[in-house]
C-alpha cells in the first residue's frame, strides 16, 4: 500500500511543476532543453518539468509610446514630436526567438522611424498632413518588424510642439488674418447696405406719393417723444417747385 502512495506523491510532484494554464489572449512558446519545442494555445496544458520551459506570449493589440523626439525639419525648424504605436503579435515564436524584448525593439525602431520621417517635411506639412506621415511611419516599422512576428496595426502623431517664438509669430499671423476677415466682412456689410439704400430711393422716386408716405412713417416712429425732438417739414411738392424756381 506504502508503495502505491509512494508512487502517486512522485506522481504529483512531476506533474504539478508541468501543469499550465494559458488564457485565451495568451499563447505559450515551449522550448525543450533550450530549443523550440512548439507553441501551445489556450486552455489546460502540461510541459514536462526541469526539461521544457514555456514562455507566455500576449497576443492582444498593445499600444506603445514613442517618447518626445527632437526633430528638424526640412525647412529647419526645431520642433518636439510624439507618438503612439499599435502592435500585436502575430507569431508568438519569432516574437520570442528573434529578439529579446519584442517591446522593446519596436518601440526604438519607431522613435527611429519617426525622426527619419519626420525630418523629410516642412513644418506648414507636418501640422497638415498628419495621417499620410503616420502611414509611412507605419509602413516603415511593420516591414521591420515582421520578421519579429510582430503587426503594426496602426501609428498615430500625438504632439507637434513648436518653439516658442514660432508659437508668437503664428499667433500673430492668425490675429491679422483674423482681423483682415473681419474688415473684408464688414466692407461687404456696408457695400450690401448702400446698394439696398438706393434702391430703396430709386424706387420710392418712382412711385408717386411715396416720398411723402416715407416721411409720415418716419415722423411716427420718432414722434413718441416730441418733447426731445424739433421737427421741420416741409412737403415734397413744395420742396420741388422751390428747387425748380431757383434753378428756372
Amino acid at each position: 500500500m506504502w508503495v502505491l502512495v509512494v508512487l502517486a506523491t512522485l506522481l504529483l510532484v512531476v506533474l504539478i511543476p508541468g501543469v499550465r494554464i494559458i488564457n485565451q489572449y495568451e499563447r505559450g512558446v515551449v522550448l525543450r532543453l533550450g530549443r523550440y519545442s512548439r507553441t501551445l494555445n489556450p486552455g489546460f496544458r502540461i510541459i514536462i518539468p526541469y526539461i521544457d520551459k514555456m514562455l507566455k506570449v500576449d497576443i492582444r493589440t498593445t499600444p506603445m509610446d514613442i517618447p518626445k523626439q527632437e526633430v528638424i525639419t526640412r525647412d529647419n525648424v526645431t520642433v518636439n514630436v510624439d507618438a503612439v504605436v499599435y502592435a500585436r503579435v502575430i507569431d508568438a515564436q519569432k516574437a520570442v526567438l528573434e529578439t529579446t524584448n519584442y517591446k522593446y525593439a519596436t518601440s526604438t525602431f519607431a522613435q527611429t522611424a519617426l525622426r527619419d520621417v519626420t525630418g523629410n517635411f516642412d513644418l506648414d506639412q507636418l501640422l497638415s498632413e498628419r495621417d499620410q506621415i503616420s502611414s509611412q511611419i507605419r509602413e516603415i516599422v511593420d516591414a521591420q518588424t515582421d520578421k519579429w512576428g510582430i503587426d503594426i496595426e496602426s501609428v498615430k502623431l500625438q504632439n507637434i510642439e513648436l518653439p516658442s517664438d514660432m508659437k508668437r509669430a503664428m499667433a500673430k499671423q492668425a490675429e491679422a488674418e483674423r482681423e483682415r476677415r473681419a474688415a473684408i466682412i464688414s466692407a461687404e456689410g456696408e457695400k450690401s447696405a448702400a446698394v439696398a439704400v438706393a434702391e430703396a430711393a430709386r424706387l420710392l422716386a418712382q412711385t408717386p406719393g411715396g416720398i411723402n408716405i416715407r416721411t409720415l412713417q418716419t415722423l411716427e416712429k420718432i414722434s413718441a417723444d416730441p418733447s426731445q425732438k424739433t421737427v421741420v417739414l416741409l412737403p415734397t411738392d413744395l420742396t420741388d417747385k422751390m428747387t425748380r424756381g431757383f434753378h428756372g
